[in-house]
């Protein structure tokens, strides 16, 4: 399985969303900026986003935008149905009899569990624990600053 540059990029900048909009909204050029990712790439993604509800615009001078929810309650399953779909391909097994049939149902069923297993893992991870991992690395990373008396 591949997640799309949508759904990675999607995922960075909900990320970065979560960590820098307190009460402020947040502007896709900051976001862009930051990510290093199109701002127009943005529009359309953080649009998909909107639709679904788990994001909100703010206009005005200091508009942008802000989650739509606390980051607990979004969680990476959210997103990436959003932005990915469904992760298991959908096999049209015919009701006739043959080997191709026994073969196309167990792979069915394993694409299935796969999917399964996969969305019980992506509910599991909040947008709050990515957030919070974000943090850690930002400061694990700080940690190689020289500091000169």
């Amino acid at each position: 399985m591949e997640i799309s540059t949508q759904g990675r990029y999607g995922v960075r900048a909900l990320i970065d969303l979560a960590v820098n909009a307190d009460s402020n909204a947040v502007s896709l050029r900051e976001i862009s900026e930051r990510q290093n990712i199109s701002e127009r790439y943005l529009e359309q993604i953080f649009a998909e986003l909107k639709k679904a509800g788990l994001i909100r615009s703010i206009r005005g001078a200091h508009g942008g935008y802000l989650l739509n929810q606390p980051p607990e309650e979004i969680n990476l399953a959210d997103i990436l149905l959003v932005l990915e779909g469904k992760i298991a391909p959908e096999i049209n097994i015919d009701n006739e009899q043959g080997e191709e049939v026994v073969f196309q149902t167990v792979a069915q069923e394993i694409w299935l569990k796969l999917e399964d297993g996969l969305q019980e893992l992506m509910k599991s991870i909040t947008l709050a624990d990515l957030k919070a991992r974000a943090e850690e690395v930002r400061k694990e990373k700080g940690e190689g600053h020289m500091y000169y008396i």
